[in-house]
């Protein structure tokens, strides 16, 4: 009888108007990397990021909502200055180039301030393996909040996979997860008895033990991206999580330093914030009750970014301000000078003198006949005079390890092929920009000293490496050679599978960093002039892409 069905309709209707309704908020940071301070510790400049800024964004939005979680997405104990000279001679309680310290710190920064800021948990990532496992378990230790990874399995203390927590008398699930590349990077030392599971089988086990809970709301926290057709390690598979598991509500992700305010795959909600305390993300979620319990309704994400005028909290800067003290009084430390002013904007163009500075310092050490090395950094300029530790930083962004493998001439011609994937094919005589392929990143790009080449941007992918030579001669394939590499490029991701299963024959008792600053402390002063082993054809191509950098550089200079 159609007034049956409009009285059911009323009845619908009233019955979802008296639905009680609960906002939950998750607040989540992801590659912070030591970024406390609001500032760039390789120009010496204040800089909107860092968990110092953050705060006050945090403590806004808990304001807005008490029915609130603080995640982050791992990444957290290395990255800065500040986390390296803690982790490296604080912890060790002796420090380098004649500083010293009288006084105490209470721990790691970090997870000092996250104490503070009451974070809920935290994601394993990947760096937080890079000074080894003493290191790790101890930051681990001083946290109030757990270290989650439902793929890390084994080792000595397992890490939890989920956290459950009641928020509004609603039971929330949080499920960590960590890249399950890292043994493909990290040194077996440094990981112990600890192995990475697929993570769309630890989230299939874990939802399975999570079903007794019956949480009405699962949030990933993942120190992983999205992936796609160009990650066919499986470094990034969260996507993937999100098709093929059922039972998520959303996932944040981290690993990639990209941002991501809002998407939906087989709708889960994503989110990622921007790295090194650059934004905070927020997600909603909006709960109804309902006869068998709770059930998400409504869900939506955005991101808040650190600017300029955001106020750093002063509690966080005051916890903070002896390590910054130590750090600023290690990098304003002279080791050498430069007889030129030195600039690395052309540097993923056309051969400079200071990505030529970092190849001599790994040929020498690793006693290779040829290197290997990427610009991290095209922002880094050295004045003539004096060079500091800062300027040396700048330049060698991460806490890689030298390694020495055996390879050949194949292997060499193979990565700089890969490597050429980071421009685009010329589409006319005049090789009319963009040149540069968006899909690789930069600090991908690695250049090689001990051969010359050309990069022939007229012809396809794959066949790019033109006038391979050695010692004047053409390049044999089959020249058995020795290749100075870093640790992260011998694990063979970003394409350089050719070097992944290569022998090492030597490994660096420190990070490349430190050997750079010990290499020109020794001789005094940095190269003066690159020494053109390798340049991009055409002329016109090269035109364009300098183009290009240079526009780059500008953009990056005003931001």
């Amino acid at each position: 009888m159609p007034w049956r069905r409009l009285a059911l309709a009323f009845w619908l209707l009233a019955a979802s108007l008296d639905a009680e309704q609960v906002r939950i908020t998750v607040l989540a940071t992801t590659d912070l990397h030591g970024n406390l301070y609001p500032v760039d510790y390789f120009t010496g400049r204040p800089a909107p990021r860092g968990l110092a800024k953050l705060s006050t964004l945090i403590r806004e939005q808990r304001a807005a909502n008490p029915n609130h979680l603080l995640l982050d997405c791992g990444d957290t104990i290395q990255g800065t200055p500040l986390e390296y000279v803690y982790q490296t001679w604080v912890h060790a309680g002796h420090f380098p180039l004649n500083l010293s310290f009288a006084g105490r710190l209470p721990g790691d920064p970090m997870m000092q301030a996250m104490n503070q800021l009451g974070y809920d948990a935290m994601a394993l990532g990947n760096h937080e393996f890079n000074f080894g496992l003493k290191n790790l378990e101890r930051a681990r230790a001083e946290a109030r909040f757990p270290w989650l990874s439902a793929n890390t399995r084994g080792g000595e203390k397992p890490f939890p996979r989920y956290l459950l927590r009641t928020v509004a008398g609603i039971k929330v699930a949080v499920i960590g997860v960590t890249t399950p590349a890292v043994p493909t990077w990290e040194k077996a030392g440094n990981l112990g008895g600890y192995r990475f599971l697929p993570p769309r089988q630890a989230v299939e086990e874990t939802l399975a033990e999570l079903r007794a809970e019956r949480p009405a709301l699962v949030v990933i926290a993942a120190h992983a991206g999205r992936g796609g057709a160009v990650d066919k390690s499986g470094e990034n598979p969260m996507d993937e999580v999100a098709r093929s598991v059922p039972g998520i509500d959303a996932i944040v992700l981290g690993h990639t330093h990209q941002s991501l305010p809002q998407a939906f795959v087989n709708g889960v909600l994503l989110a990622q914030p921007k790295n090194w305390g650059m934004s905070l993300a927020r997600l909603d979620f909006v709960l109804e009750s309902l006869a068998g319990g709770w059930k998400v309704v409504e869900k939506s994400s955005r991101l808040i970014p650190v600017a300029d005028a955001t106020p750093a909290d002063p509690e966080i800067l005051a916890l903070a301000k002896p390590y910054h003290d130590l750090t600023e009084r290690y990098l304003s430390t002279e080791v050498a000078r430069s007889a030129a002013e030195l600039d690395a904007k052309l540097g993923r163009v056309e051969d400079t003198a200071l990505v030529d500075a970092v190849h001599q310092v790994q040929l020498h050490y690793a006693q290779a006949d040829v290197s290997f090395t990427a610009l991290f950094n095209p922002r880094v300029r050295v004045p003539r005079g004096p060079v500091t530790v800062r300027q040396i930083a700048a330049l060698y962004l991460y806490e890689n390890e030298l390694y020495a493998i055996e390879g050949d001439g194949q292997m060499v011609k193979e990565a700089l092929e890969n490597a050429a994937r980071y421009f685009l094919s010329c589409r006319d005589a005049a090789c009319a920009g963009p040149l540069i392929n968006s899909a690789v990143f930069g600090f991908n790009y690695a250049m090689a000293q001990g051969v010359e080449s050309e990069i022939d941007l007229t012809r396809p992918e794959g066949d790019r490496v033109r006038n391979l030579r050695w010692r004047g001669r053409p390049l044999d394939p089959r020249r058995k050679l020795r290749i100075a590499i870093n640790n992260y490029r011998a694990g063979g991701s970003a394409g350089y599978s050719m070097f992944r299963d290569a022998r090492v024959v030597w490994r660096s008792p420190e990070d490349i960093r430190q050997l750079i600053i010990q290499y020109y402390s020794q001789r005094g002063s940095l190269p003066a002039q690159p020494d053109g082993n390798w340049r991009i054809v055409p002329e016109t191509a090269r035109r364009t892409l300098a183009q290009q950098a240079l526009a780059d550089a500008e953009r990056a200079a005003a931001f």
